[in-house]
């Protein structure tokens, strides 16, 4: 008798440790462990261009910055941006949706305009997107921070070309938007004209699409369109908690989806 209870004792404390919880989609329970809310993050947007010759070094510290510690939770997203398209290359993964984005960081910022390669971390901190140290004590410093509102995912699944992301918010949820990034790992492009004429450049963690909802309750489905071209193997899925007034990231998880 004393066995199983010291048994029972210890199952509830691992489960109670672990912080487990479950979701359901099509009936189907998919559990996933909650992330310590102590753990730090960083969230690095870098805002880059083909049609720009100071961008490559940039893609290259991003790109080395990839390949270390996968355990960390580092989060690397890169938007091309359109208004260097008139300089004799249009980027092909470029969209003026993400020059909107850098812009309102900007005002957020506080700064007298945008430029490449910029990178923003955490919706926070900018500097050049070529600067390592910066962007390694950036990293350093939101690592170590506690983390208090929580994004956590559960069960995520493809369906009739859509992706469904089951969601759940630990804080207040005022001002909050929850931002689905669908993000290619990896391409190169072989640029003919233009600043990076004659060159060819390889990327990484190209955001294909991006999709913003705004929150209303702490937790539900969040339901977007697959773009053309879109590869579970090639492609990958990054969420993030941002506050919409102050554009702060406050949390954010990696997703692997699956076919329903």
């Amino acid at each position: 008798m004393k066995a199983y209870k010291l048994i029972a004792l210890t199952g509830l404390l691992l489960a109670a440790t672990l912080s487990i919880f479950a979701f359901k989609i099509n009936n189907q329970q998919v559990i996933k462990s909650k992330a310590s809310a102590e753990n730090g993050f960083a969230v690095v947007e870098l805002f880059t261009s083909e049609g720009c010759s100071s961008c490559p070094p940039a893609d290259e510290l991003i790109a080395r910055i990839l390949k270390e510690d996968k355990e960390q939770h580092i989060y690397i997203l890169a938007y091309h941006v359109d208004y260097w398209n008139h300089l004799g290359w249009k980027d092909q993964f470029s969209s003026a949706e993400y020059s909107n984005r850098q812009r309102r960081y900007a005002q957020q910022l506080h700064l007298e305009s945008v430029y490449t390669p910029q990178i923003v971390v955490n919706g926070r901190t900018e500097f050049v997107g070529s600067n390592e140290v910066s962007l390694r004590n950036a990293i350093k410093s939101n690592l170590s921070k506690t983390v208090n509102d929580q994004l956590m995912l559960g069960a995520t699944g493809i369906e009739l070309h859509q992706l469904k992301i089951q969601y759940q918010i630990k804080g207040n949820i005022a001002n909050k938007a929850l931002v689905i990034a669908l993000v290619q790992k990896a391409a190169q492009s072989s640029v003919k004209s233009g600043e990076n004429g004659g060159h060819i450049l390889r990327h990484v963690n190209i955001v294909r699409e991006l999709n913003t909802i705004d929150l209303n309750q702490q937790n539900g489905t969040a339901t977007v369109k697959l773009p053309q071209g879109y590869n579970q193997q090639t492609w990958e899925v990054i969420c993030f908690l941002q506050n919409s007034a102050t554009s702060e990231i406050l949390s954010a998880q990696k997703t692997v989806p699956s076919n329903i």
